[in-house]
């Protein structure tokens, strides 16, 4: 029988590294890790803000072993320093939870030259899924969560795996978030594909909060910044809190029954708010050809090299 959804089991001994950790749903994320009995590490992108955030999180949970770390995922650079550190102070991290991103930003670059939407949401956490799986793979039953959205759905139409910055297209920065969050199931779908032909112990799963009420993609200084704000306030009745908007990422991350390649979500009306159960994506987002091309561009982009024979399905 499954535990119920808010019973994470006891993840003593485990490693748990959340991306984006310092507010909304990887703040609540890491905390709830954290009580079950794992060691978290958060990311942060100013080490004050880490330290304050884990300083917090030890008072709501005493005897909590909570560790800092700075990552940026729009810098390559950053990706690459931050996991060499979780290499060097762990052997193994059973939990990776890709939850750090932005949304419906104005256009602007990364520090490698990406559009920030898909540079932030989908290429830092490709390039740090890569240089962290080694250590998934050792643990004894590794899983990566990534952190989808319903908006995947607005980038059906739109997906360009020869454009992903949208340098030969109009910008338009809800088109750009649905297009990276529908690269983050795509590079979750792939990945299992590899995990499962590789014969790994490892799982990757992806999971989304419905609507939340969180300070993402509010604010940014102008109109239409401003307009979305307001348009999220007046959202709100259909709305759910942090605390169950992290349920489905919390659930993909710990529960032993799902298989590889779930995704989960709110199981309410239009998938906006209720407890995590298994949810479809779009059909585009299950499509092996576009998967492995978009793998194979992000490989280009970021300049990561295959370090094992798992990378070629059978």
């Amino acid at each position: 029988m499954r535990r119920p959804p808010d019973d994470l089991g006891d993840l003593t001994g485990q490693v748990a590294v959340v991306t984006g950790a310092t507010s909304g749903l990887g703040t609540v994320t890491a905390r709830e890790l954290a009580r079950a009995g794992a060691t978290v590490v958060l990311t942060a992108r100013d080490p004050g803000r880490g330290e304050a955030v884990a300083t917090g999180l030890a008072q709501q949970v005493p005897g909590a072993t909570i560790e800092v770390g700075v990552l940026d995922l729009a810098s390559l650079a950053s990706v690459a320093a931050f996991a060499d550190d979780v290499a060097r102070r762990h052997r193994r991290v059973d939990v990776l939870v890709n939850n750090a991103g932005v949304m419906a930003t104005p256009r602007r670059r990364t520090d490698d030259g990406f559009e920030l939407q898909i540079g932030t949401n989908h290429l830092g956490p490709f390039a740090l899924t890569l240089r962290l799986l080694p250590l998934v793979e050792a643990a004894p039953a590794g899983r990566v969560v990534t952190v989808s959205s319903l908006a995947h759905l607005w980038g059906d139409t739109t997906f360009d795996v020869d454009d992903l910055s949208c340098d030969r297209r109009r910008y338009w920065r809800w088109l750009a978030y649905g297009e990276s969050k529908l690269a983050n199931l795509l590079m979750t779908f792939e990945l299992e594909r590899r995990l499962a032909a590789s014969g790994s112990r490892a799982r990757a799963l992806a999971a989304h909060p419905g609507l939340v009420r969180t300070s993402l993609g509010k604010g940014g200084g102008d109109v239409l910044a401003w307009l979305q704000t307001a348009g999220m306030w007046l959202a709100t009745p259909m709305t759910q809190s942090v605390r169950q908007g992290a349920r489905p990422q919390l659930r993909a991350a710990t529960d032993p029954d799902l298989p590889g390649g779930a995704y989960v979500g709110p199981g309410g009306l239009g998938e906006r708010r209720g407890p995590p159960v298994l949810v479809h994506s779009s059909p585009t987002a299950r499509d092996p050809a576009l998967a492995r091309a978009l793998w194979d561009r992000s490989l280009q982009l970021v300049g990561a090299t295959e370090p094992t024979p798992m990378w070629e399905p059978q």
